[in-house]
């Protein structure tokens, strides 16, 4: 069993506004945000399937073209190759995960 502190993990900035804090597993990678007011991700489609649970703050997600604003304790699952956009509408803590592993998060 392996047990991980997720404070002495050191953020990577994905995108502008985005700070993201990544655990890698054999199959999920587990991904634990920080996003500023006033960030954005651009529309786009990637083959994981991807949950997000915003834990703090507000957070505008838009997929397949229908928005919802989510707050805390709401999760949504964005199923593989759907598109989906988002805008950070306060500074928020978010916590997600994509599956299958994302090669290009394995540096991260």
């Amino acid at each position: 069993m392996a047990t991980i502190d997720i404070s002495k993990i050191e953020p990577k900035e994905i995108i502008k506004g985005f700070k993201g804090k990544f655990i890698h597993t054999e199959n999920p990678i587990l991904a634990f945000g920080e996003v500023e007011k006033g960030a954005s991700i651009p529309l786009h489609s990637h083959i994981h399937e991807q949950t997000r649970q915003v834990v703090e703050g507000k957070f505008q997600l838009t997929v397949d073209g229908e928005t919802k604003i989510y707050e805390n304790g709401l999760v949504t699952v964005i199923p593989s190759n759907v598109v989906h956009s988002g805008v950070v509408l306060t500074n928020c803590m978010i916590y997600g995960f994509f599956s299958p592993v994302r090669e290009d998060y394995k540096n991260l």
